[in-house]
C-alpha cells in the first residue's frame, strides 16, 4: 500500500490525476505493456523503477552512468520522451508560469543550461559520493542537499521531479533507513505540495551564490522525514492492536498473506492443518473485519490484505 501512495502522490504531484484506486489497477495489469494515457505510461514506469530500487538498491553505484539509466526506465513507456530518456537535456527547461489557457506568464525559476548541466551533475554526484566517504556530514543532510540541487540543475528535459523522489528512496535505504518503503515519503510531500515548491525555490534562488541559503529546504526535507516516521509509527500500533484481538489460526492466515502477497484455501490447509470447514469461518470473519479482500470466484478464489 505504501508504493501505491508513493507512485500515486509522486506522479499527482507531476500533474497526474490518477487516483490511488486507479494506480493499484493500472499495476495488477502492468504485463500488458501498453498504455493508452500519458498518466498511466509515467505511472508504469515509476512503478518499475520503484520496483528495481526496492529490490537492487545495494547494487546500486550512485554514479551519473546509473542516475542515467534510471531516468531512462522512468521513462521507458512514455513515448513522447523516448528521444531524451537516459539523456541529459539538450534544451532550456527552466520553470515557467502559465495562464488556464496555456499562455507562459513568465520564468519562476532558470535552471542550469545543457551546456553546464553535465559538469554540474558530475560534480554534485562527485559531492555525494566524497562526503560519504567522509562521514563528516549527517546522511541525511548529504541527501536533502543533493536533491535541491539536483531539481536546481534540472538536468533531464522531463521527469526530474519523479527522478528526484526515486534517487531520495536510493540514497535513504543505502544510508540504513530500512523502513522507507513502508511509508510514503512522497504522500507526504504531496499533501504539503505548496510549502514543498516554496522550500526548493527559496533555497535554489541561493544556490549559485557565495552564501547559499539552505535552510528553507533542509526544514522542509527533515520535517517531512519526521512525518513519514510518524506516519509509519502510527500503522505498526494500529496493526498491533488489531492483530492482538486476532484468534491464532485467524493471525496464521493474515501472515501468510502478508508474505506471500495473496493467500488460498489450499495455502491455509498446508499451513494450518485445520479443516476447510474451520478455515472457512476465519477467513468469512477477516473478509468481514476488512483484514482480507476476497478476489476471483469457485476454484479460483483467492484473497490479500485489504
Amino acid at each position: 500500500m505504501a508504493t501505491i501512495e508513493s507512485i500515486g502522490s509522486s506522479t499527482r504531484i507531476e500533474g497526474s490525476r490518477l487516483t490511488n484506486r486507479e494506480v493499484e489497477r493500472l499495476l495488477s495489469n502492468l504485463s500488458i505493456q501498453s498504455f493508452d494515457t500519458r498518466d498511466e505510461q509515467e505511472v508504469a514506469g515509476y512503478a518499475e523503477l520503484m520496483d528495481l530500487v526496492f529490490s537492487a538498491w545495494q547494487d546500486i553505484p550512485f554514479n551519473e552512468n546509473h542516475v542515467k539509466q534510471l531516468h531512462q526506465i522512468l521513462l521507458r513507456h512514455s513515448e513522447k520522451d523516448a528521444r531524451h530518456r537516459g539523456r541529459y537535456k539538450t534544451h532550456s527547461n527552466s520553470v515557467a508560469a502559465f495562464d488556464e489557457s496555456g499562455r507562459q506568464l513568465g520564468v519562476v525559476f532558470e535552471t542550469a543550461t545543457p551546456f553546464d548541466t553535465p559538469r554540474l551533475m558530475a560534480e554534485l554526484l562527485s559531492w555525494v559520493n566524497d562526503e560519504q566517504g567522509k562521514g563528516q556530514l549527517h546522511p541525511l543532510l548529504i541527501i536533502a542537499i543533493f536533491v535541491v540541487v539536483f531539481l536546481e540543475i534540472h538536468p533531464f528535459q522531463d521527469g526530474n521531479g519523479r527522478l528526484s523522489r526515486v534517487l531520495t528512496t536510493l540514497l535513504l535505504l543505502q544510508a540504513g533507513y530500512a523502513y522507507v518503503p513502508y511509508s510514503s515519503l512522497e504522500s507526504v510531500i504531496e499533501l504539503n505540495k505548496e510549502a514543498y515548491y516554496l522550500a526548493l525555490r527559496q533555497t535554489q534562488s541561493s544556490i549559485r551564490t557565495e552564501a547559499p541559503d539552505w535552510q528553507p529546504w533542509l526544514m522542509f526535507f527533515l520535517r517531512s522525514l519526521a512525518e513519514q516516521v510518524r506516519r509509519l509509527e502510527k500503522k505498526v500500533e494500529r496493526e498491533r492492536l488489531v492483530l492482538a484481538t486476532l484468534p491464532e489460526l485467524s493471525l496464521q492466515i493474515v501472515e501468510f498473506a502478508r508474505e506471500h502477497g495473496r493467500v488460498t484455501m489450499m495455502d491455509a490447509i498446508k499451513l494450518t492443518g485445520a479443516s476447510r470447514n474451520t478455515l472457512k469461518q476465519h477467513f468469512r470473519d477477516l473478509t468481514e473485519r476488512n483484514h482480507l479482500e476476497l478476489h476471483g470466484s469457485g476454484r479460483g478464489v483467492w484473497y490479500r490484505l485489504k
